[in-house]
């Protein structure tokens, strides 16, 4: 892989920076303004050569979700290295419909393991780019939030906005 961009918004949850690769795909994003607490999510597969600051096609689809475009982050392509259960769990990720989030169990489940909770709770956890492979949308099976690498305050707002539609 050769040179990618990396670029930060202002969103209402704080600032946001996601890094796309030479083709426009997302590699990282999170809730940070740190460019290498994003770039350290980005498996050793998928890791750039080099980055350099710029603008990404991907932003327009932050913008327009946080302008409440929901399924604007939808067909933005994504990037991520890992083992074949993970590329599954984030593949399924990505059918969570906005407003109906499951829990660690029913994601289990889906990814055909019921009994596998702690490892659909990883992959949540190892989920490289976020809001575009929505893991905000996985919650523990009492209804509360469990855990999110961005912070509590941004999971709850991201369903909270959501919800609302």
């Amino acid at each position: 892989m050769s040179t990618a961009v990396i670029q930060t918004l202002d969103t209402p949850d704080g600032p946001f920076t996601l890094v796309a690769d030479d083709r426009g795909r997302v590699l990282a994003s999170g809730w940070s303004a740190d460019h290498d607490e994003i770039l350290h999510r980005i498996g050793p597969s998928a890791r750039p050569q080099s980055v350099v600051a710029g603008e990404t096609d991907a932003a327009d689809a932050v913008l327009a979700y946080y302008e409440g475009d929901l399924s604007a982050i939808d067909d933005v392509e994504v990037v991520q290295s890992g083992t074949a259960m993970q590329l599954a769990g984030w593949s399924a990720l990505r059918g969570i419909e906005p407003g109906h989030p499951l829990s660690y169990s029913e994601f289990a489940a889906e990814l055909g393991s019921p009994a596998a909770v702690r490892a659909a709770a990883s992959i949540c956890a190892r989920n490289a780019p976020a809001l575009f492979v929505p893991c905000h949308r996985v919650l523990r099976s009492d209804g509360s939030l469990g855990g999110f690498a961005w912070g509590l305050d941004v999971k709850r707002s991201l369903l909270a906005r959501e919800a609302r539609g």
